[in-house]
């Protein structure tokens, strides 16, 4: 994979999956816009990049404000001059409780940020790559639970059921103009996000881990090669697609081990 000449905007980059796909990009010669709401933590991101020998920049933002995503695209330009991939990966888990408890703020704040913003962010990612005429590639962080479910995840859910429902409709829309837009649904993966809920080493982990097949957690980087090859030309021919990146947890079916 030869990113060289190529800009990608990582949303959600400053931790986890989008950092460790900011990462990512920089490797392959990529310039990269890491966008975040925790100012310190993505510059940390960026001086990382740039200790490497990559080139990345900052965009402070936080994608509850949809008035700010237009503006960050044009950033990325205004810096760069272009955009070649996007990483649509920032989010929230919102409010995990039973139905019963949770409230329409609950919902809005939630579907705000992990479906209305990523529509935006792609409304605004395709604009400027269609200005280009040279293409691009889009990739979506959807979630196992859009397809799975926790007691309490009906908001979380909902929202990543909807990007894998968005994907598809897009891809159609602009696969002549060669622009791609493909999802991830990763799975158990070792982020901040999940540490919130429980840590690897806690007892409450062991259910999960015992239910991959590969019987461990994903790691981050495992999720942000999926993410770039998405990107690269080795993927030129899918588009549509939303992409189970879990280890075998989604496949249904007796565990026997």
């Amino acid at each position: 994979m030869n990113f060289q000449g190529k800009v990608a905007l990582v949303t959600g980059g400053s931790s986890g999956m989008g950092r460790a796909a900011a990462i990512a990009f920089a490797k392959y010669g990529a310039k990269v816009i890491v966008a975040a709401r925790r100012e310190d933590k993505g510059q940390d991101v960026v001086t990382q990049i740039c200790n490497a020998g990559g080139d990345a920049y900052f965009i402070k933002i936080d994608m509850a404000n949809s008035d700010k995503i237009r503006s960050l695209i044009e950033q990325t330009v205004k810096h760069y001059g272009r955009l070649d991939f996007a990483f649509n990966n920032a989010g929230t888990e919102g409010k995990f409780a039973p139905i019963t408890e949770l409230s329409e703020s609950d919902w809005e704040q939630t579907i705000s940020i992990n479906l209305k913003a990523v529509w935006l962010c792609m409304k605004y990612e395709i604009e400027q790559m269609l200005k280009q005429g040279s293409g691009g590639a889009i990739v979506n962080n959807s979630s196992w639970l859009a397809k799975g479910g926790l007691v309490g995840s009906t908001i979380y859910s909902a929202s990543k059921g909807g990007l894998d429902g968005l994907v598809r409709p897009a891809a159609l829309e602009y696969a002549s103009h060669n622009i791609r837009i493909n999802n991830i649904n990763p799975g158990i993966i070792d982020t901040e996000m999940f540490r919130r809920f429980v840590h690897p080493d806690d007892a409450a982990a062991k259910p999960f881990i015992h239910h991959i097949p590969a019987h461990r957690l994903g790691t981050s980087e495992e999720v942000a090669q999926t993410v770039v090859w998405l990107c690269s030309d080795a993927a030129s021919y899918i588009t549509g697609q939303t992409i189970s990146v879990d280890g075998g947890y989604a496949i249904p079916g007796h565990r026997v081990s």
